[in-house]
């Protein structure tokens, strides 16, 4: 179908397609049109681009994906369908997930042939739950290749640099190898000298550039979707919120922005596409989505601030339907509250030293109430199991000097960083007994010595019986592998003891805009809403609230962007083994 003109008017701009937001989902799905020969405009609320993307840890979950099957694991389509099946439960919904599973690698490959975006393989990182029958021990994760900053010249301006709590002195720190180097840098020659290499890097990047280069994680993953859309022309916006969806012949045909230079109307010939990150700062939705909110816990989440839920009340002005789970509305993940020198407070999530050996997590009555290693959203949701309504959700983090001095607990980095700043500040409680840490912590000091007497009665021998910690893959690879004989559990013995506050937060948010297959928003009778799309965290999460394993987010995010760009050209997507027939592509939208 041709192109119908759009009524634009200077200081109107046009495109064929408008997208809302810059992290994974809608770089995506710009890069991808754009490559499919669409004019693209990217508008960004905040002025850096990336969102909560820029500070993940850039994994994405993509059941057969071609790293893994050039490494020789080939499952059938129907192993990680049945673990979709068994983790989603009624929530799963076939025809959405049939089509992330098919063109899930298709995205990988294509990412990896066209874009400046590489990846590499997580064929040992497992899914959370390892006692599911189709739970795998690997082959469904890749994560963003590090990326060198240099590469985007003076547009490396525009990039949201990585979260500052969970990187050093502004340099990220790679999972895996990376960490593991940084964690045995005192005990290991090797170790030692890859650490200094790093931080002379570092610290020279920081002379020239005035920040970190050597990218990582999720701000390689953004850095790279950055660099491949300024070589394929897109626009991008940065600092230009926008204020409302423009209607026009019943269809959505652009958005009204506000701009460093003023308003502007951006005609979208193609359509709209919301990625503006979900609602993990938007209080009102919490009150009606987050039960721990409406109880009276404030819910504090690890997003950018910017992310407050824009995109949602943009698409329910024209009729969309949102649409939330009984299992959960959010990404669950412990935060401690870090106070910062000017005053605000920073929230760290706490996703790795949980499942290293010699911590416990313990509520005010001093008793544990969940396997700390396993995934943080299993954490959450039995600290809210365990927390009576009414009161206030938080626990403590537990562990020794030994622990702290190897592992680190939140902020309070290992050593041969000092301890003393946290302990001035309040965040890291210390004390030379449990009943004193118990007294610092306001924590009841029999129920914790009584909990610490039994945890460690058992953790001598590396067991934990009442919790099962390192008893399943993914606990194990979380753990220290050179800890034996389990990597997850140690004594906490050794004083003195230290604890920090943990209390609900979130990665991002699950509930979101109805969508059918192919992205396109649904009304509240479920009709298509021509011209309207979805990605990322403003899409409602095809995982149904559930967190089956790592990279959730950021597989599907990608993978619908690269769906819905193909439906916005009105381009047939690849052929991809599957036994699920999708419906047609449909005619895209025009303005």
């Amino acid at each position: 179908m041709p192109l119908e003109p759009c009524p634009v008017s200077a200081p109107d701009l046009a495109c064929d397609l408008l997208v809302i937001g810059s992290g994974a989902g809608g770089l995506a799905t710009a890069v991808t049109a754009a490559h499919l020969g669409l004019e693209v405009i990217v508008a960004e609320k905040a002025p850096v681009l990336g969102g909560t993307t820029a500070w993940s840890g850039g994994w994405l979950w993509i059941p057969r994906n071609p790293l893994a099957r050039e490494a020789g694991i080939d499952e059938p389509l129907e192993t990680p369908r049945a673990y979709l099946r068994e983790e989603l439960g009624e929530g799963y919904e076939p025809v959405r997930v049939e089509m992330f599973l098919a063109q899930g690698p298709a995205m990988v490959d294509f990412f990896r042939r066209h874009t400046a975006l590489d990846f590499v393989d997580g064929n040992r990182v497992a899914d959370f739950h390892g006692h599911q029958p189709h739970a795998a021990t690997g082959g469904r994760s890749v994560c963003a290749a590090p990326f060198d900053g240099r590469r985007l010249g003076r547009a490396i301006r525009l990039l949201r640099p990585p979260l500052d709590l969970h990187s050093l002195w502004g340099m990220g720190i790679a999972a895996g190898a990376d960490l593991g180097h940084f964690l045995k840098a005192l005990r290991s020659p090797a170790s030692l000298a890859h650490v200094g290499r790093r931080l002379a890097r570092h610290c020279l990047d920081l002379a020239i550039h005035r920040r970190g280069m050597q990218l990582v994680n999720g701000n390689a993953l953004v850095a790279a979707l950055l660099k491949s859309a300024l070589e394929r022309g897109v626009t991008l916006q940065p600092s230009s919120p926008a204020r409302r969806l423009i209607e026009r012949e019943g269809r959505v045909a652009g958005a009204l922005l506000d701009t460093p230079s003023g308003e502007r109307r951006v005609w979208a010939r193609r359509g709209v596409v919301l990625a503006a990150g979900g609602f993990p700062h938007d209080t009102r939705r919490h009150a009606a989505l987050l039960p721990h909110v409406a109880a009276g816990t404030p819910h504090r989440s690890a997003a950018p601030l910017a992310n407050s839920g824009d995109g949602l009340r943009l698409a329910e002005a024209v009729g969309a339907r949102l649409r939330a789970f009984d299992f959960s509305n959010a990404a669950w993940a412990p935060v401690s509250l870090v106070p910062r020198r000017d005053g605000s407070i920073g929230r760290f999530p706490h996703l790795i030293d949980r499942a290293k050996p010699g911590l416990i997590a313990v509520t005010r009555d001093g008793r544990r109430f969940v396997n700390e290693a396993g995934s943080y959203h299993d954490f959450m949701r039995g600290l809210f199991a365990a927390v009576p309504r009414g009161e206030p959700v938080e626990a403590w983090l537990i562990c020794d000097h030994r622990f702290q001095r190897r592992y680190g607990l939140g902020m309070s980095r290992p050593a041969p960083l000092p301890l003393v700043t946290w302990q001035r500040n309040g965040y890291l409680r210390s004390a030379a007994t449990p009943q004193g840490l118990a007294e610092a912590c306001g924590i009841d000091s029999v129920g914790l010595v009584e909990t610490l007497d039994i945890y460690n009665r058992y953790a001598e021998q590396g067991e934990d019986p009442a919790f099962g910690r390192g008893e399943i893959p993914y606990q194990q690879g979380m753990g220290d592998a050179e800890h034996t004989p389990n990597p997850c559990v140690a004594p906490i013995a050794r004083g003195p003891f230290h604890a920090v506050k943990v209390v609900p937060g979130s990665l991002g948010t699950f509930a979101g805009l109805a969508t059918d297959e192919h992205g396109r928003v649904l009304g509240e009778d479920d009709d298509v809403i021509p011209g309207l799309y979805a990605a990322g965290n403003d899409m409602a999460s095809v995982m149904a609230g559930r967190y089956p394993s790592g990279g959730i987010t950021l597989g599907p995010a990608m993978t619908f962007g690269y769906v819905t760009a193909h439906h916005a050209a009105g381009l047939a997507l690849a052929a991809a083994e599957t036994s699920f027939s999708s419906s047609p592509v449909g005619e895209p939208s025009v303005g």
